[in-house]
């Protein structure tokens, strides 16, 4: 059941509309031992309702900050829902970040509570709470009878649940609060205004919080809905596969497409059980990083060099016959019987693997490695690349299922205007662009220009409008889960250590970062004599011994980093980046497109 997202001035009374509609439907599933259990549209609402009770009764009010730390589950959109409806804001963190990371964006947002989901996060967490000034509480979602020292207030999810019910409620022992209207409230929140702020790495130092609106999200709702409109009609029932973490501003959006056009949300158990929730779910619909498809190409592969010479040559014929159909060329009467025959006994077979009913597989976060995405497609499994960033609600293209062009990222979503500046840069404007970055004015003046976002990256349009990403100006890395991460901040906790001269971080649309580190020359030089080594820096780098060692420092580093911005392997040089060798510059900056021209080999064999 679609709705019009235009004609809602927040999320909330969107939702509040699609619950009166849908009542006793499901719509919220999670595992529970073997089965998928679900919440019903009238569950989460009055959940939501007595989440919303309670932050109020804590005196959290209109534009106050709320932290959400939790995996996906249901109770963090129902933690979302509840935060916004009272005009707050929703500032969602990942659970792989550090507690230092905590702290930041604890103290930087100014948040007033955290809602936290498990006991291994609360001892994450509190550290980083009990040092702040105003959050002085948490909402904890697992009951699991853990208890704390910390001089912080934590208040149990289902127990706050259960005494903030409508009828309870009545009964609320805040004077202040008694005569709340709670509609009143939900009315009087604007498309202008803030949803949610979500942080991200930049160029440098500490993540910024994007600010966006609800009416930046709705508006990118909108556009993915006429995206997959032909795919959409007709369908009485879609079931939609969440497992990007809903602290990314990719799946945090697509909770509220998925809201509004009335689809059942299944949370996946994690990466490791993803395949098999597929199987068990059986999604129209998923969306995904291109890790995800790195993994998904990687392990049909291998799973195919277990099958008989039967199967294998079925594949490969398979395969073969996809490309050249994606590539337009012209199937000659046989292959295109042979083509069809192999719809029925391979892609078939492939896509019951993922639960038989999948409509699309739609990819973002980062570019996707063509080769992956034209093997997947070839094998019948109809993919979409799409473009965007948090600062943009975050989709500003994607490909139309009508025609795929994998060497893109397809066509402007509805409402998103694009323009190419002089240099070539990506500038984009429309309603889905953010507020700017909380507390951060001139970060803000600096992305946005004139009511353009200035994405940081290089492109251009084809003869068909497809927009291309060609290259990026920004100095950041962007992993192969769709992730920013600031190798200026990662690459000053290397080089402060004793043992490392200089350092650059590698990684861009990869599964994990490596690095080109020089290490200390006199360091260097000193244990060669102590060890009694050749004390030439050349020999010094190729040293297992040395190495060895130095994986020790890195790893020292790693410890205080969160895991995407851990250094997983490196190579270890004998001469430093200097301006007269052209990997510096005046200004004493590393030249990182020099460093990774020369070393770029070395670096891809760490992978």
């Amino acid at each position: 059941m679609s709705i019009n997202f235009d004609d809602f001035n927040n999320i909330v009374s969107m939702f509040f509309q699609q619950s009166k509609k849908l009542k006793d439907k499901p719509y919220l599933w999670k595992k529970n031992n073997d089965n998928f259990e679900s919440l019903s549209w009238e569950d989460v609402e009055l959940s939501v309702k007595s989440v919303a009770r309670s932050l109020i009764d804590l005196g959290i009010l209109k534009g106050d900050r709320v932290i959400i730390l939790s995996e996906n589950r249901p109770e963090w959109q129902i933690a979302d829902l509840a935060i916004m409806s009272i005009g707050a804001i929703t500032v969602p963190v990942y659970t792989t970040s550090t507690t230092s990371d905590y702290s930041h964006i604890i103290n930087h947002s100014g948040a007033r509570c955290m809602i936290i989901s498990s006991h291994e996060l609360c001892v994450k967490a509190l550290p980083a709470i009990e040092s702040s000034t105003n959050c002085k509480n948490v909402i904890k979602i697992n009951d699991d009878g853990q208890s704390y020292s910390n001089p912080v207030n934590i208040l149990q999810w289902n127990k706050l649940v259960e005494t903030n019910s409508d009828d309870a409620w009545k009964n609320i022992e805040n004077e202040d609060y008694k005569n709340y209207d709670f509609d009143k409230e939900i009315k009087s929140i604007q498309r202008k205004d803030t949803a949610c702020i979500i942080y991200t790495s930049g160029t440098g130092g500490n993540p910024k919080g994007v600010m966006l609106s609800h009416g930046a999200m709705l508006s990118n709702c909108t556009g993915a809905q006429i995206l997959l409109k032909n795919l959409l009609e007709g369908m009485d029932e879609i079931k939609f596969l969440s497992w990007l973490p809903l602290s990314h501003s990719y799946e945090h959006t697509l909770q509220f497409f998925t809201l509004g056009i009335g689809a059942q949300v299944y949370y996946a158990e994690g990466i490791d059980k993803l395949v098999v929730n597929m199987g068990e779910v059986s999604p129209h619909f998923m969306t995904a990083v291109p890790r995800f498809y790195d993994s998904l190409h990687t392990r049909i592969s291998q799973g195919l060099k277990k099958q008989g010479k039967l199967s294998q040559t079925l594949f490969a014929t398979t395969l073969r016959l996809g490309k050249k159909k994606y590539n337009g060329e012209n199937l000659s009467f046989f292959e295109s019987i042979t083509n069809s025959i192999m719809d029925k006994i391979v892609r078939r077979k492939v896509n019951k693997r993922f639960g038989g009913s999948l409509k699309a597989l739609i990819s973002g976060g980062s570019a996707l490695n063509f080769e992956v995405g034209l093997y997947l497609t070839a094998l019948g499994l109809p993919l979409l690349q799409g473009y965007g960033q948090t600062e943009t609600a975050p989709v500003v293209s994607a490909n139309p299922p009508e025609k795929v062009k994998l060497d893109t990222v397809g066509k402007l979503f509805h409402g998103v205007k694009v323009k190419i500046a002089e240099d070539g840069e990506i500038l984009v404007s429309g309603e889905n662009i953010m507020n700017g970055y909380w507390n951060d004015p001139d970060a803000t003046s600096k992305t946005i220009i004139d009511g353009w976002v200035h994405t940081g990256d290089i492109g251009e349009f084809d003869e068909e409008d497809y927009l291309k990403i060609t290259d990026r100006k920004k100095d950041i890395i962007v992993n192969a889960g769709g992730d920013n991460i600031s190798p200026t901040r990662i690459e000053a906790k290397i080089d402060i250590e004793p043992e490392i001269a200089q350092s650059m971080l590698y990684g861009d649309y990869k599964n994990y970062l490596v690095a080109v580190i020089v290490p200390d020359k006199d360091f260097a030089l000193n244990w060669a004599k102590e060890n009694g080594k050749d004390q030439k820096l050349e020999s010094i780098v190729k040293d297992d011994d040395f190495n060895k060692l130095m994986k020790e420092v890195v790893n020292r580093v790693n410890k205080n980093l969160s895991v995407i911005e851990q250094v997983r392997k490196f190579i270890l040089i004998d001469h430093e980046f200097t301006i007269e060798n052209s990997m510096m510059t005046v200004s004493m900056k590393v030249r990182r497109f020099a460093v990774k021209d020369k070393y770029q080999e070395d670096l891809e064999k760490l992978y």
